[in-house]
């Protein structure tokens, strides 16, 4: 099989910086390599050293560019990518006002194949390698993106969002087609290539208990595959969905009574939680996604990362299009503010990890993607600590690693990525 060696600066990752100092959860070589074989990495460790070992295989040198995983953006919504940065409303309206007109043009497969491609255009060229995203209710939606990502070879996680009330007709379902669909599309893609199949209840507020009890009925029978819904994302929701569910507990219970709480299920925003709430997914390791641009564009409220990422799975997430970019550097800069506003700044190897291992780890495909290490598939970005005059100044005056990335963190956009690998290929730089 063809081989390839990069060398630059590389971070690799040796522990979780939520439960030691996170300046020691990393490490850092100034001049290391990443061997690339078979779509897989097939070594690490210093450039000389790898050069040594390996002198017939093809070197790229990237020089001081910084060698990480790949980004993987924990919860995404493909079809809003034309809406995305729309002014000024709440959830609800939002919703309504901007969501459900565009997500009703999914049944089209033309269109979805479309926005499909542009949407994984995007998103790779920001550094992105992997995404797990709702579609809508239309089965066109989930075939469009799960093609146009097995033909770029990514790993990649998607399903069919499920409603059946509280939304236009034109976007509903019942419970019985909801779960019959769900099947179909889960038997067709889940396990081929690289991609998952998730199961998609939006939220409970457009799903009768008939349809939540019908998907946890799916999980039931194919607990292998993740699930993914929306959880106490702000204060009005959760009102609402106390309206609509008088007997539950809370807002998770909604779920729970329905047979959608587990290991495997993927809770986003969760910012507004009980102390039952916290219980409960710390005691079965549910994992929730913080969307740091999304919660402040949209209003919703500061996510506890100090309280729950020592204690359960958390990933990061660009929510497109509530959330308000596509970059995930831009979601760790997003990340990072509401850190400060909640009086718990995160460190950049925090922020670094959430976007890489912690996303993993929450989509359990941290045995696959996520780390600098031999035996990972090969999804890599390679990051210019340089890439803009105001970067390049401030960088220059770090002194450690941690200062010299944490303004591309900042300020990086697109410009910053100097490369990306999914599999091995490179895609861009």
């Amino acid at each position: 099989m063809s081989a390839t060696l990069l060398l630059g600066q590389t971070l690799a990752f040796t522990a979780d910086p939520f439960t030691v100092p996170p300046p020691e959860a990393a490490r850092h070589d100034t001049r290391g390599g990443v061997l690339i074989e078979g779509g897989r990495i097939a070594a690490t460790g210093q450039a000389e050293a790898l050069r040594r070992a390996h002198p017939e295989v093809p070197v790229t040198d990237l020089g001081q560019a910084l060698l990480l995983p790949g980004f993987v953006d924990a919860h995404a919504h493909y079809p809003q990518t034309g809406i995305i940065a729309s002014w000024g409303k709440r959830l609800i309206d939002w919703l309504n006002t901007y969501t459900f007109p565009e997500e009703s043009r999914f049944g089209d497969a033309a269109y979805a194949a479309e926005v499909a491609a542009r949407y994984l255009d995007l998103v790779t060229a920001h550094g992105t390698t992997t995404v797990c995203s709702y579609c809508t209710i239309h089965p066109e939606s989930v075939d469009a993106l799960m093609a146009e990502g097995q033909a770029r070879g990514m790993r990649l996680a998607a399903g069919k969002t499920c409603m059946d009330r509280n939304a236009p007709d034109s976007l509903c379902d019942t419970a019985q087609t909801a779960y019959d669909a769900s099947k179909r599309l889960l038997e067709r893609w889940h396990g081929q290539d690289r991609l998952s199949y998730v199961i998609t209840p939006r939220f409970s507020p457009t799903s009768t208990p008939e349809q939540l009890s019908a998907l946890g009925a799916l999980w039931a029978e194919h607990p292998d595959c993740l699930m993914q819904t929306h959880l106490s994302e702000q204060t009005d929701e959760i009102a609402w969905v106390a309206e609509l569910f008088l007997g539950a507990r809370d807002y998770l219970d909604t779920y729970e009574a329905h047979g959608l709480l587990g290991a495997r299920g993927l809770y986003g925003h969760a910012i507004h939680l009980t102390p039952r709430e916290r219980a409960r997914l710390a005691e079965v390791q549910a994992a929730l996604v913080h969307c740091p641009t999304s919660n402040t564009f949209i209003g919703s409220g500061l996510f506890d990362m100090a309280g729950l990422a020592p204690v359960l799975p958390v990933g990061l997430a660009t929510d497109t299009g509530g959330g308000s970019s596509f970059s995930m550097l831009r979601t760790m800069a997003a990340a990072y503010e509401v850190g400060q506003l909640a009086g718990t700044p995160l460190h950049p190897a925090q922020l670094l990890w959430l976007a890489t291992a912690g996303s993993a780890r929450a989509l359990h495909m941290g045995d696959r993607i996520g780390r600098l290490e031999a035996g990972m598939e090969a999804d890599l970005v390679a990051l210019d600590l340089a890439s803009t005059p105001a970067i390049a100044q401030r960088a220059g005056r770090a002194q450690d690693i941690w200062e010299a990335v944490f303004p591309t963190i900042m300020m990086g956009d697109d410009r910053a990525v100097a490369g990306v690998w999914i599999n091995g290929a490179r895609v861009k730089g």
